[in-house]
């Protein structure tokens, strides 16, 4: 199924197909990003998804009429056209069903004859019980689809139908928009990661001083986020380990919640032990309290404020250097930088790319708080081997694609 990609500078179009399961509602949201984003949606229910959401609601909502079969107008050839003028193919949910028909080619409505004329970009949502997701018939489609082109978003875990918990809920309308904007940007589905376990981590860890208070740095997790997003569109298996973020969990990647440097060293290690490549997006404290209080830290009545001993924390990135988990794997370090008397932005990263030993470090200048909290980036990209790379300031998004290219091309060589 190779991808053609989007028309630049054209108005894209995407087909928006939702089969049978309970999640179909979800669709409504994701089908309102994609038309508020300016796209143009064509909705392709399936007969049992309109047992969820009435034709009526996707006609309103797309602008457009609704069919499941072949036979509505027949002289347009809507089995053939649909996916032959798509720029995407967004199916939300993907029921087992659909995936089975998909995996072997079936065609007997007009959203699996739509899948058969794709030649764009194909993205499944899947969302179903558990037992369904984790059986060999439905691991083997997927395995199948991944293996054509397809993007096949692993589900994410939590309530589904009635009381059941587990894996095979569908992730939130708004991750799963992010990755299909990131499909479109880079115009295919071309799985470069397939195959390939990742970690990144994400955040800035937190050393408690006593109950109350910290100490903490600026990282929004911003960045490693959409590292971790950019890496599951590309087919990845991805593990995230965020430190004191709030933000929502990109679909199809793994979360693991940690506080400080301590538990993102732990998290991360375990992690890398069978990952291909880790990135630290991280920014851990580089200091802890020796000893931190138990009970709140009172005001002096004297008016001095109490001493508190500090001891270095682990270097989580020099020893993921120095100790490879596996041989060929990639480590990449991040580098928040500001020039001073020792020497330029630049001169202190390259020193600190040689002290920690990684293969790629991400240097980014943050004089007077720039990056922080920001949806853009700008950064330098330095090799182990003298390369470097700019980025110009652009989306966060962007600059993780760069530095997966990167990673990619070190993975291959190995």
């Amino acid at each position: 199924m190779p991808p053609t990609g989007a028309r630049p500078g054209s108005v894209l179009r995407v087909v928006l197909g939702v089969s049978g399961g309970i999640a179909a509602y979800k669709a409504c949201e994701l089908l309102r990003l994609f038309t508020e984003s300016g796209h143009d949606v064509t909705v392709v229910p399936t007969a049992a998804a309109l047992e969820f959401v009435g034709a009526p609601t996707w006609s309103a909502l797309s602008g457009k009429p609704v069919s499941t079969d072949v036979w509505s107008n027949v002289h347009q050839v809507p089995h053939v056209r649909i996916g032959q003028s798509a720029d995407l193919v967004v199916v939300t949910p993907a029921t087992a069903d659909v995936l089975a028909k998909a995996a072997h080619g079936l065609a007997d409505d007009l959203l699996t004859n739509t899948l058969l004329t794709a030649r764009c970009p194909v993205v499944f949502a899947p969302a179903m019980h558990t037992e369904m997701w984790e059986h060999p018939a439905t691991r083997a489609n997927v395995a199948t689809l991944r293996e054509r082109g397809c993007l096949v978003i692993e589900p994410a875990e939590g309530r589904l139908t009635g009381k059941d918990t587990g894996k095979g809920r569908l992730p939130e309308p708004p991750e799963i928009f992010d990755t299909c904007r990131e499909v479109l940007a880079r115009g295919t589905t071309t799985p470069d990661l397939a195959g390939r376990r990742v970690v990144v981590s994400a955040g800035g860890t937190r050393e408690y001083l006593d109950p109350v208070r910290f100490l903490g740095n600026r990282s929004s997790g911003l960045q490693g986020y959409a590292l971790a997003r950019a890496a599951a569109a590309r087919g990845a298996e991805v593990t995230l380990v965020a430190a004191n973020t709030s933000l929502p969990d990109p679909a199809g990647v793994k979360v693991v919640r940690v506080e400080t440097t301590g538990q993102l060293r732990d998290e991360v290690v375990s992690a890398a032990a069978s990952a291909d490549a880790v990135v630290m997006a991280a920014a851990p404290a580089d200091f802890r309290p020796v000893d931190p209080s138990g009970t709140k830290i009172k005001k002096a009545a004297d008016g001095f404020a109490p001493s508190i001993d500090l001891t270095q924390n682990p270097d989580i990135l020099h020893e993921l250097s120095t100790e490879r988990a596996r041989p060929g794997q990639v480590i990449v370090g991040f580098a928040a930088e500001t020039g001073d008397d020792t020497g330029s932005v630049l001169d202190l990263a390259r020193a600190k790319l040689a002290r920690k030993g990684c293969d790629l470090l991400v240097v980014n200048d943050v004089s007077g708080g720039a990056v922080f909290g920001s949806p853009e980036n700008e950064a330098v990209i330095l090799a182990a081997d003298g390369a470097a790379v700019e980025v110009p300031r652009g989306s966060k998004a962007a600059l993780a694609h760069v530095v997966w290219d990167e990673v990619t091309r070190r993975l291959a060589s190995r």
